[in-house]
């Protein structure tokens, strides 16, 4: 059972470090704030998300298990909030996604 619950560990925190890697040539490499800003709530949900599934999982059943998944929680309430907070303000300074289609006049209610 132990093996089996470390195999399980390390796949969850080897398929979160592939997240937050992913997610980090994503900042780099995306063109406007808007895709930049997806590429990094991305990093912060599912990367750190899947990272501490994999380190409750190497803790059992402690207090150590209870603290990571307090911060699980406040990662999985804060990080969209944050994100949505941030795309608002930027909308409402005028900042226009790149990618973009430009809005026809006429469709306007």
């Amino acid at each position: 059972m132990s093996e089996l619950r470390d195999i399980l560990s390390w796949i969850f925190l080897v398929a979160g470090s592939l997240f937050c890697v992913v997610g980090a040539v994503g900042l780099i490499r995306m063109p406007d704030f808007y895709t930049r800003m997806h590429a990094a709530s991305v990093i912060e949900t599912v990367g750190a998300g899947l990272i501490l599934l994999g380190l409750v999982l190497q803790a059992g059943l402690t207090l150590v298990a209870v603290k990571l998944l307090i911060i699980g929680v406040l990662i999985f309430f804060a990080s969209p909030t944050a994100t949505h907070a941030l795309a608002r303000a930027a909308m409402a300074r005028g900042l226009k996604p790149l990618l973009a289609t430009p809005e026809d006049p006429s469709s306007k209610h």
